[in-house]
């Protein structure tokens, strides 16, 4: 059994989705399309030639997939709203989009569960993309009377709001690696994009707190330990990039740092800031989202792209059908920087989870040991991490149910809930029966009785 007794009696214990991978309903009541509709859609870029057209049809299923959350004990969902249905372009909103929002949230406050609403999860309207997209300020501008619309018809229910779910994503692999929408690999164009992204989030802080007095507001980042591959002075360097790249970058203008100027002057290209911004992208949060895989070995590569790191695998490392390495002590210590280096007050890990290769037994049933055990061990890691000192508040599974694994397809998943995709029957696998179980001892520990 896990040691858990060093999480707080209030732990928030959640799961996460994100709407494209979820939702499917991609022309149905007044939504336009979005940078991964076209992406997905543009042949060679996803595995499998797989879209999020249907994906799990959440739009549909709201009322089953609330009940799986209930039956695995969870007392928040994370979830994010989709922007292009909500404001197809930058126009009106579209009432039958925040419609659906609206009895989402309804139905969860009804079944005791808390709704976490992110923001952005990468699904920008292709209108906006269009017209340069994250590339140029005014898609920052955009974002922010985006939120405040939302947040005026929901922030008197939903408190909680995370503004960006890992813009690292947007800007580098969107943007410099090509991997993800809109498919571009462009230097400059991604540390414009990055830089537009942060001000949107800043601008989208002060919209939500102008909308909404009791909001707690936060950003997601996903981070990664970095390591050098070896004690030579060119993979020492290589580390301290790769971390300015992944970490330092995404973190420091958030936290009133600034950009770092090492990346800075490694990147090479003028950041598209003007006087003000700074301080408008370190507004004041109330929280912090920490998504967490995988920690980074690097060695320097010269010809790659910038950071002018690559990543190395590790010899005998346990891995996921991602091919990551699962090492929860990566975890331990990112909770830890951020408490210690940065000072952050109010911290969720608001993902964290593993792909394997899921087979669906003769009964129906999904045993998933190696999710179980990774569940368990990071877990264990956010335990340790709260007994060193820091103010872990929630944790959140990633993810509720299998679904659209962006670039992979339906190939990678990493639900506590099976989908047949054929037919969307879901079925709780190990893993879900496992978390509900943890959910259940840290309640009886709180309570001081004995677990069911």
């Amino acid at each position: 059994m896990s040691d858990l007794t060093a999480l707080p009696a209030d732990f928030t214990w959640g799961v996460a989705t994100a709407a494209y991978q979820i939702e499917g309903a991609v022309t149905e009541d007044g939504r336009s399309p979005s940078i991964w509709d076209t992406f997905s859609h543009t042949p060679g870029k996803v595995d499998g030639g797989d879209t999020g057209d249907t994906a799990c049809d959440h739009y549909h299923r709201v009322p089953e997939d609330i009940a799986l959350i209930k039956q695995l004990g969870a007392d928040a969902y994370r979830f994010s709203i989709a922007w292009p249905r909500v404001v197809p372009g930058d126009g009106p909103v579209n009432k039958a989009g925040l419609d659906f929002y609206d009895r989402l949230v309804d139905g969860l406050l009804e079944a005791g569960v808390t709704p976490f609403a992110t923001l952005y999860h990468w699904d920008l309207p292709q209108v906006l993309q269009d017209r340069g997209g994250w590339t140029v300020r005014e898609t920052s501008e955009h974002f922010a009377a985006y939120a405040s619309r939302v947040v005026e018809r929901l922030g008197d229910r939903v408190k909680d709001w995370a503004t960006l779910n890992e813009p690292l994503c947007s800007a580098w692999i969107g943007h410099l690696e090509g991997r993800m929408a809109p498919g571009l690999t462009d230097l400059n164009a991604a540390v414009r994009a990055s830089c537009h992204l942060h001000l949107g989030h800043g601008l989208a802080v002060q919209a939500i707190r102008a909308a909404s007095s009791d909001a707690r507001v936060g950003i997601v980042n996903n981070l990664s330990p970095i390591e050098p591959a070896s004690g030579s002075e060119a993979d020492l360097a290589a580390a301290r990039r790769a971390d300015g790249h992944i970490n330092r970058w995404w973190l420091d203008p958030v936290m009133g740092r600034g950009y770092p100027q090492d990346m800075v002057a490694e990147y090479g290209v003028e950041l598209p800031l003007r006087a003000g911004d700074l301080e408008t992208i370190a507004a004041p949060l109330d929280w912090l989202g920490l998504n967490y895989y995988f920690r980074q070995i690097v060695t320097a590569d010269p010809d790659g792209t910038a950071p002018h790191a690559r990543q190395v695998p590790v010899p005998g490392a346990r891995l996921t059908h991602m091919d990551w390495e699962v090492h929860a002590e990566g975890l331990e210590r990112l909770l830890l920087r951020l408490t210690e280096e940065y000072g952050v007050q109010r911290i969720y890990v608001t993902e964290n989870g593993s792909a394997y290769e899921d087979v669906v037994a003769a009964d129906g049933s999904v045993h998933d040991p190696e999710r179980v055990r990774y569940l368990e061990e990071h877990l264990a890691a956010c335990a340790r991490a709260v007994a060193g000192g820091a103010p872990l508040a929630g944790y959140f599974a990633w993810s509720l149910m299998d679904n659209f694994e962006w670039a992979y397809g339906y190939a990678k998943r990493f639900g506590l809930v099976h989908v047949d995709y054929a037919t969307q029957r879901r079925t709780v696998k190990s893993s879900g029966l496992r978390y509900a179980e943890l959910i259940r001892e840290h309640a009886a520990r709180r309570d001081g009785r004995t677990a069911a």
